[in-house]
């Protein structure tokens, strides 16, 4: 059976975990309401295409069967190179 100092206990720290972040909540600055970086519409369709394509290449090649460097070649080789070659757009395009 529970003494009443394990129930003070239990009791307190209930307390100070509702009442401690709203008292510390107000010395904070306010932080901004926009993060400071946006992804595109194009970017997220690239990553969600991204993963979709990793999904099915990774349930057709099965890379735990022993399969693992076709599924590097035509699995992940693709997507990597995709995106390496839209960071070098990228690049490119801000500087000009």
């Amino acid at each position: 059976m529970f003494g009443l100092q394990e129930i003070l206990i239990i009791v307190g720290v209930i307390l100070g975990l509702i009442f401690i972040p709203r008292m510390t909540a107000r010395n904070q600055p306010d932080r901004p309401s926009s993060p400071k970086f946006r992804l595109s519409g194009k970017a997220r369709g690239a990553i969600v295409v991204s993963l979709i394509y990793l999904a099915l290449a990774t349930a057709y090649f099965q890379p735990w069967r022993g399969r693992l460097l076709t599924f590097t070649y035509a699995g992940l080789g693709p997507v990597i190179l995709g995106w390496l070659l839209y960071w070098v757009f990228i690049g490119f395009k801000k500087e000009g």
